[in-house]
């Protein structure tokens, strides 16, 4: 069973190590995606990666950690769409911004398809950081929140951090199912209008 207390051993300060790390979540990644949880374990992840054990055990002291990384790496990664989308300064209109928001998590979310299936099919509850500590879990909402206050006149929900998280859940829920198991008979475009469509009908935006 996942340890949901599990977390990276320490920090890496240097450049060298950095990219040791590096190394070692890209082949942690590889494994858990071709293998799954069960299958994973830090040796594989440290003969992938072309390092020690004791390399991986410096930095991850069981492969929960490992998971727990790539969880917030993933989070990262999405922050940096979303800031990418959100953060210019541009002001459309609410449905463009939307739209380009959900266009650009679906791109990014089909890089990795196999692990994205590993991680939400295999530990859909495994969250380490816990969300609400997550510096970059917190970003998406701040960045989603202050959409929502731009538009606040042309929305129907008057508690807006509750709807920053409903629609947060929206579109995670949404694009994952379209990358995990996406429905046969329609294309990547149209998902895309659907999960547009359902956050706007639950803003009220028509």
């Amino acid at each position: 069973m996942p340890n949901p207390q599990a977390g990276p051993r320490k920090i890496p300060s240097q450049a060298r190590s950095r990219r040791m790390v590096d190394a070692i979540l890209e082949a942690a990644a590889g494994v858990l995606a071709e293998r799954g949880y069960a299958g994973t374990s830090t040796n594989l992840v440290a003969e992938r990666a072309g390092v020690s054990v004791g390399s991986v055990y410096q930095y991850f002291p069981n492969k929960d950690s490992l998971v727990a990384a790539l969880h917030e790496r993933h989070a990262g990664q999405m922050y940096q769409v979303i800031e990418a989308v959100l953060g210019t300064g541009q002001r459309g209109n609410l449905r463009s911004q939307v739209e380009a928001m959900v266009r650009a998590l679906m791109a990014a979310h089909m890089v990795e398809p196999r692990l994205h299936r590993v991680l939400e099919q295999e530990l859909p509850f495994f969250e380490v950081p816990k969300p609400n500590d997550s510096p970059s879990d917190k970003g998406i909402f701040s960045r989603v929140q202050q959409l929502l206050e731009q538009h606040r006149a042309d929305i129907v929900p008057q508690d807006l951090q509750l709807a920053a998280w409903v629609i947060q859940r929206i579109i995670e829920s949404m694009v994952h199912a379209a990358v995990i198991e996406p429905p046969l008979g329609f294309s990547m475009p149209e998902i895309e209008r659907a999960i547009v469509d359902a956050v706007l009908g639950y803003l009220g935006v028509r």
